[in-house]
């Protein structure tokens, strides 16, 4: 817990939440520390599994290790207290990040966790245990329409559809492979945007139909593009 709660490593790491891979150089800037403290802070988070470092050329870009990494910061966040906010613009930012962001590589936030009730509402999922949902017959069906086929998609290690509790909604929105799988289509599809310069995303107008006619979701009170 000390390792990931201090306070530079934490801002280091939910930049990262994003899915993303970024150099030390930009990491240092957003947790405003020098590079040689960011590369101090960055080798402690690899030698502890926490973080992955690849090199390109001369330069080295760090992201998280594993989808489970960036499950556990968010279990962290949604039993401590709120990050104090200190302007206007980190309020406009926190607003952005929680109606809609990406968790590692599945959709979180007041999206995700939407998202996820209609799934439940229209028998698409259901829970399976504490920690898992999992897809119902008419949810396969409903997803092959959609142009995704789970049936023919490779487990592997990964977790299908795990319940990730979000930290900001205080409620699961689905996490594993499926809710990865479905984000990359909605990304692919132009449903949602990302956010520069944050891990918050956007949904666009065609987004807006899409949720509506396919989720008989309403995202018309969450960021639009």
């Amino acid at each position: 817990m000390s390792l990931i709660g201090e306070q530079t490593r934490a801002i280091m790491l939910d930049t990262l939440l994003g899915g993303q891979s970024l150099p030390a150089g930009e990491l240092a800037y957003i947790a405003g520390v020098t590079p040689q403290t960011a590369s101090s802070h960055l080798s402690k988070l690899i030698d502890a599994n926490v973080l992955l470092v690849e090199t390109n050329g001369r330069h080295r870009y760090y992201r998280l290790a594993s989808p489970e990494v960036a499950q556990l910061m968010e279990l962290i966040a949604a039993v401590t207290p709120p990050v104090r906010v200190r302007s206007l613009r980190e309020s406009e930012q926190m607003k952005k990040v929680r109606h809609a962001r990406t968790c590692y590589d599945h959709l979180a936030g007041r999206l995700g966790v939407d998202l996820t009730k209609s799934m439940l509402d229209n028998g698409l999922i259901e829970v399976e245990s504490p920690t898992d949902f999992s897809l119902t017959s008419q949810g396969h069906d409903h997803f092959r329409q959609f142009g995704i086929d789970f049936s023919v998609i490779k487990l592997g290690r990964r977790v299908f559809a795990r319940r990730c509790l979000d930290w900001s909604e205080r409620y699961h929105h689905v996490g594993g492979l499926l809710g990865a799988t479905l984000t990359s289509a909605l990304f692919e599809r132009r449903w949602i945007e990302r956010v520069e310069g944050l891990r918050a995303v956007k949904v666009t107008d065609v987004g807006r139909s899409g949720f509506r006619e396919f989720f008989g979701l309403d995202v018309k009170e969450i960021i639009k593009a």
